[in-house]
């Protein structure tokens, strides 16, 4: 049987149940929390104890597993994440390796490596292989899946190196992809022709936010090259409205892709990108964009356009199975 690895150790695949695939449980950048949020906008305590009731009410709606992708460049810190799990019995949560870059490389990859020659091998392997093999830091998790980005400025040399690092560690371990898109840019088909070409797998990895575009040609194109389409952004209503987003899959089920996406809102427990002040910026920004949307309100959606419970346990557990098989 295979298993996949979460914060709490490997679990069998068929164990996943409902997985909700792009879930963040908190993204906090840890200079901007030690330098600016102690004593102001953030309590450790608070915010733990908060993201375990939000959790543990996502596990009453049914929900098994969170595929968590907060990497480098999101705050990924694993001791928080793991005080949260041990609290939430009932939930698999499952966290990443890679770097989340617009443009630049962090300047501690920038001068090491193939910056210094193009024969020298890339640092950032070893680095997320070690997260995926031995554990991250010293917390004994081990990343289960990569992450990076090619967003609206598509390949820049930073963003190159990173999706090229990603592309090799996949060929190393077999660990699957999620990659951050730009769907208005379509840059889905520019980080999967560079995975092409560096030898990954594309049945493992899947487009992030492709949920953005309503452009069937576009999320066909990218289908049929095998990847899996995160439609994963329910509740980000600025990007896509959710009618429109229900729509676009339910037409997308009906021509046959219904095996090749996932669901998903990419929301977090807490995000500092508004300082304290996350709660009321989404409530007033976006207030369906809460983990327990999808269950809620897109569902009985899906299901009066036509989708079958079928397609959505297809959705919502067989492909996050395949994916991490």
């Amino acid at each position: 049987m295979p298993t996949v690895q979460t914060v709490r150790g490997p679990v069998d695949v068929e164990d996943l149940g409902q997985t909700l695939m792009h879930e963040h449980v908190f993204v906090v950048s840890t200079e901007h929390l030690d330098n600016y949020g102690k004593g102001a906008w953030w309590d450790e305590e608070e915010r733990v104890a908060d993201a375990v009731t939000k959790l543990n009410a996502l596990t009453a709606k049914g929900v098994r597993t969170i595929v968590d992708p907060t990497v480098w460049g999101l705050g990924r810190y694993l001791p928080r994440i793991q005080r949260v799990a041990e609290q939430v019995p009932g939930l698999h949560i499952v966290v990443a390796t890679g770097i989340y870059a617009f443009e630049e490389l962090p300047h501690q990859y920038e001068y090491r490596g193939p910056a210094l020659s193009p024969d020298l091998p890339d640092p950032m392997v070893d680095d997320f292989v070690r997260d995926l093999t031995d554990g991250i830091a010293d917390t004994g998790v081990k990343a289960a899946f990569l992450k990076c980005v090619v967003e609206e400025k598509g390949l820049t040399p930073g963003v190159e190196r990173i999706a090229r690092a990603v592309a090799r560690t996949h060929v190393r371990t077999g660990a699957p992809i999620t990659v951050h898109t730009n769907a208005a840019a379509r840059s889905g088909l520019i980080a999967l022709d560079l995975f092409a070409k560096e030898g990954v797998d594309l049945t493992k990895v899947v487009v992030g936010h492709a949920g953005d575009s309503n452009d069937l040609d576009y999320l066909m194109r990218l289908a049929d090259t095998g990847a899996t389409l995160g439609m994963d952004r329910f509740g980000l209503d600025l990007y896509n409205p959710t009618p429109q987003r229900v729509a676009t899959i339910a037409a997308l089920c009906q021509r046959g892709y219904a095996d090749r996406m996932v669901l998903s809102h990419d929301t977090a427990c807490f995000m500092d990108y508004f300082g304290g002040a996350w709660e009321e910026t989404r409530r007033a920004m976006a207030p369906n964009w809460r983990y327990d949307h999808i269950h809620d309100d897109v569902l009985a959606a899906l299901l009066d356009s036509g989708v079958t419970d079928d397609q959505i346990e297809q959705m919502l557990v067989f492909n996050p199975k395949r994916y991490f098989s």
